[in-house]
């Protein structure tokens, strides 16, 4: 078993005789003399609450009930009245004071009546601020005195191999923390939605997990749990989330307006290869290629053209068209953007407004 290195923080906490009070990460408990991540749940778990879904399921209809003849003299509706179902998954808070919970689309879509049941045990009704199916965020609303908010990170600067934690409600089970490393970063085809850039992570994650938190070792928000690769029904060590950049760009539009409001600036749009830069005789190696310019559009206007290379947007690179896609989908109509563009080898940028889709 690989031992983990004791570096300066933990030599204190050893000389002092007691864990600090912000311990981040695993650090070496004196008393007991074993690494533990202790400190660092017990800041961030608060945080992280279970939510029961109550939704109207049709029964099965029974044949016989569908003809006319039979319904007569059973007296009943051609189809059952719905019943009521009730799904598990979790949430994680990030704004204290106004009680707004971030979890996935999937977990709250369809629901008559969410309950929230934070880790003191108190349960509140939520509100449903609003719901974006496209990156499977919704936000919700509980009024609750004394509750405690994760912090977002930067989910830019993150890193394959950064340590992580995950904690939900898997299987309606109570609250569970499993823990892992960043497996790979952008990943998409997932099919969970239309923008995708998750984090996955080989922290298990299974059913009931959605929407919960992944939290890095300083017991920040990276991302919020959405899916796992399943094969055979059980967890297999391939989970994925929505990085916290992006569900919190989504929760600003739905707390601002119920909704997303995306907007387009009208390209068709291609990775780039090594094959097509030779072709073209761009000098950029990633990026998103314009393959077509719709007339018209704000990159018509901005003197857009096939062939030309998009490898930045505010500044921020472009390493692909679903970069591209999410970078664009996730911004405001009727804001400007600077693009950076490769054209043929030449350096220009070209400014424009996001239009309505």
């Amino acid at each position: 078993m690989r031992r983990l290195p004791i570096g300066p923080l933990l030599v204190a906490c050893l000389l002092a005789g007691a864990l600090p009070a912000a311990a981040s990460g695993p650090v070496l408990d004196p008393r007991r003399g074993v690494m533990t991540m202790a400190p660092l749940l017990d800041a961030a778990t608060p945080a992280v609450v279970n939510i029961a879904v109550v939704q109207r399921q049709p029964d099965a209809a029974n044949p016989l009930l569908s003809d006319p003849f039979f319904r007569r003299f059973f007296d009943a509706p051609a189809q059952p009245p719905p019943r009521r179902g009730v799904s598990a998954g979790s949430g994680v808070i990030v704004d204290a004071g106004r009680g707004h919970i971030l979890t996935n689309h999937h977990v709250i879509e369809g629901a008559q009546t969410v309950v929230v049941t934070l880790v003191d045990g108190r349960e509140r009704q939520a509100r449903l601020v609003g719901s974006d199916p496209e990156t499977d965020i919704a936000v919700l609303q509980i009024e609750a005195r004394g509750l405690t908010a994760l912090p977002f990170a930067d989910s830019d600067d993150l890193l394959v191999g950064d340590l992580v934690v995950a904690i939900g409600n898997p299987f309606g089970l109570g609250q569970t923390v499993t823990s892992g490393i960043i497996s790979a970063l952008g990943r998409s085809g997932i099919g969970a939605g239309r923008f995708e850039d998750f984090i996955q992570t080989d922290a298990p994650i299974n059913p009931g997990n959605s929407g919960g938190a992944l939290v890095d070792t300083r017991g920040r928000l990276i991302g919020v749990n959405t899916a796992i690769l399943a094969p055979g029904g059980s967890n297999v060590g391939i989970g994925f989330a929505v990085p916290a950049n992006m569900a919190r760009a989504v929760m600003d539009q739905l707390v601002r307006y119920g909704e997303v409001r995306r907007g387009r600036i009208g390209v068709v749009i291609q990775d780039l290869t090594p094959a097509l830069a030779s072709e073209l005789g761009a000098l950029a190696r990633r990026g998103a290629v314009v393959a077509r310019v719709e007339p018209g559009s704000p990159a018509a206007r901005a003197g857009l053209r096939p062939g030309m290379v998009i490898t930045a947007v505010d500044g921020i690179d472009i390493a692909s068209a679903a970069d591209l896609s999410n970078a664009i989908g996730l911004l405001e109509r009727g804001r400007r953007v600077v693009l950076s563009l490769d054209d043929a080898g030449r350096r220009r940028t070209a400014e424009m407004r996001i239009e309505e889709r």
